[in-house]
């Protein structure tokens, strides 16, 4: 395999070996399995460290994060030979909301890095598990060993590493107070990617279609309804929110009985 088939310059000439079969599923695993292990380390040996001394992994992964996101970005424009491809490849997904609340959480202060680290907690473990196992929309396109997939799943991976990281840190806090902001983020991003698929064609954060996700369920419940249907994927996101909290109050509750 040469570099311009990794890249898929001019296309692949090799054939997707498919969604769910075992090579998506070892290449996946493989980046989960390095992902748990090292934010299990890394979180543990940060507990006893400075607020300070404990951002500096934030800072890391924020720079890995958007600069890999960056350079896929870049990638895809260059071979689509499209001086509009950029629109088409903007980063309004619901894991890519991540590349900018890591770098918040990294480099700001007070109630947007509580909120920031919330948010991170929250979808980040979720979007990894989604954009790595359940990614039907790209593993059944395109072969496990292109840009595609792996600048994919790596910044998934650095995505939910960094949410089991401050959650094992003691980063997290959780407060009610952060619900307003949190909502308040995945609602503008939800208005953005629904007005760029309108525009574009495209099918940012989902809400145009399933495309071989589990949000094909969704899809298919409401007949594709056009208005029903990004309706019901921003209420399922609404209470997954909700949902966390409660169980993280639950399991905190329990845990001072």
């Amino acid at each position: 395999m040469n570099i311009n088939e990794f890249f898929g310059i001019g296309g692949y000439s090799r054939p997707a070996e498919g969604y769910m079969s075992w090579q998506h599923l070892l290449f996946v695993s493989v980046l989960c399995a390095v992902m748990i292990t090292m934010a299990i380390i890394i979180g543990i040996k940060a507990k006893r460290l400075s607020l300070k001394e404990k951002n500096r992994v934030l800072i890391i992964s924020a720079i890995l994060i958007d600069s890999i996101e960056i350079f896929k970005i870049v990638i895809f424009s260059v071979r689509g030979n499209d001086p509009y491809s950029f629109f088409y490849n903007l980063p309004l997904f619901l894991c890519s909301i991540q590349l900018i609340s890591i770098p918040l959480a990294a480099f700001s202060r007070g109630r947007i890095k509580e909120a920031s680290l919330d948010f991170i907690a929250i979808f980040g473990v979720m979007g990894a598990f989604l954009g790595t196992y359940l990614a039907g929309n790209n593993y059944a396109v395109y072969p496990v060993i292109s840009i595609d997939n792996v600048a994919s799943g790596l910044t998934h991976c650095i995505s939910g590493f960094v949410s089991l990281y401050i959650m094992i840190a003691g980063m997290v806090t959780l407060k009610k107070r952060s619900i307003p902001v949190t909502l308040g983020i995945l609602g503008s991003f939800c208005v953005a990617a629904y007005i760029a698929n309108i525009f574009t064609d495209c099918n940012y954060m989902f809400l145009s279609r399933g495309d071989g996700t589990p949000y094909d369920i969704a899809f298919n419940l409401v007949g594709g309804n056009p208005v029903l249907y990004p309706l019901f994927v921003v209420f399922l996101f609404v209470i997954y929110i909700f949902a966390f909290y409660f169980i993280y109050y639950k399991i905190k509750k329990n845990a001072n009985e």
